[in-house]
């Protein structure tokens, strides 16, 4: 297969990339990096198969001729970040809602299968625990700009439903749950790689609102996996799935994980959420997938546990200081 990633510079879009590749799969990345780093997809410049276009997919007649050259689509470009989502919140509507529709209508004149990359955020304030794919999604008002990040990918899901049960395109919806792992940036407010960082380098590191919050943390390439499964799987058209581990942690408790694992000595300190984003913030207290849908049809089940997913992000953050290291190292002149 042939497979076009929107986002393909990203975090998710460059491990996905990398295990397609694996796979004997051709791809073809496209990324404006407002997000993605060229960084990401550096290991994948020189295999065959792989294929980069740094332009952003509101370039229609591009987008078109590569859609129009590939048999499947991962449609994963979007605003990314809550704190993205609240200092720039037109971007954020924009990228998700314009960019989904540009690809779903420009896919649809070849019917190309297209898997759109959700997110967990659109179950918003629902206290129904664990959540599942058929669950009523419980929004904020709108004046709470931090809902307008869920609000637009719901739309991106109800736009991508409509285009299959009106017009037959082959659409797959995935909700993804607080994916981690090697290469993700805290630059947005992603939680874990802020952590590690800050343990690192023995800073604070910071909590926000009490730490009681939880989430589910799932190892990027469990995700990746997923995601190349269900693209290829027939059974998933027209579905959504929840992607994502159901070991649940609480923020605080994560925190002093980073910090037992790293051995630091960095203090743990809580910062009101109006203070970090805005006056008024919402947060989801608990965000726990159900995750039968995707095992009764793939058996997926999460390869890796927190204490695992944390190694590795120690380990990438620990071989990042060791390659800036080596490079600010003169080397020795020999006589």
């Amino acid at each position: 297969m042939h497979y076009l990633i929107t986002g393909g510079a990203g975090f998710i879009g460059s491990h996905l990339a990398e295990g397609l590749l694996r796979e004997g799969h051709t791809v073809t990345a496209i990324d404006d990096l407002c997000t993605g780093a060229i960084q990401n997809i550096q290991n994948l410049k020189s295999r065959r198969g792989f294929y980069y276009v740094i332009e952003s997919i509101f370039n229609r007649p591009l987008l078109a001729e590569l859609i129009d050259d590939h048999d499947a689509i991962f449609h994963l470009a979007a605003s990314v970040g809550v704190r993205l989502i609240v200092e720039s919140p037109v971007r954020t509507i924009e990228t998700n809602v314009r960019g989904t529709e540009i690809v779903l209508e420009l896919a649809n004149k070849k019917k190309k299968k297209v898997l759109i990359a959700s997110t967990s955020e659109v179950y918003g304030k629902s206290m129904q625990i664990p959540f599942g794919e058929d669950d009523d999604l419980v929004m904020g008002g709108t004046q709470k700009g931090r809902w307008s990040y869920a609000c637009s990918k719901a739309i991106d899901e109800f736009l991508a439903l409509a285009y299959w049960k009106e017009k037959k395109l082959p659409v797959v919806i995935v909700r993804l749950f607080n994916t981690v792992g090697p290469r993700q940036t805290g630059r947005y407010g992603m939680v874990l790689p802020n952590f590690v960082r800050a343990a690192l380098a023995g800073e604070p590191l910071t909590v926000f609102g009490d730490g009681t919050q939880s989430r589910c943390f799932c190892h990027v390439n469990d995700t990746a996996g997923a995601l190349a499964q269900l693209i290829e799987h027939p059974q998933a058209v027209g579905q959504i799935f929840n992607v994502g581990s159901a070991e649940e942690i609480s923020i605080r408790e994560l925190a002093m994980l980073v910090k037992a694992m790293t051995g630091s000595a960095s203090p743990i300190e809580y910062i009101p959420y109006e203070e970090a984003y805005e006056e008024g913030f919402e947060d989801m207290h608990r965000r726990v997938p159900d995750i039968s849908r995707i095992r009764n049809l793939l058996n997926f089940e999460p390869s890796h546990d927190i204490r695992q997913i944390v190694k590795c992000v120690i380990s990438y953050f620990d071989a990042q200081v060791e390659e800036r290291s080596l490079i600010a190292t003169p080397a020795l002149a020999v006589a």
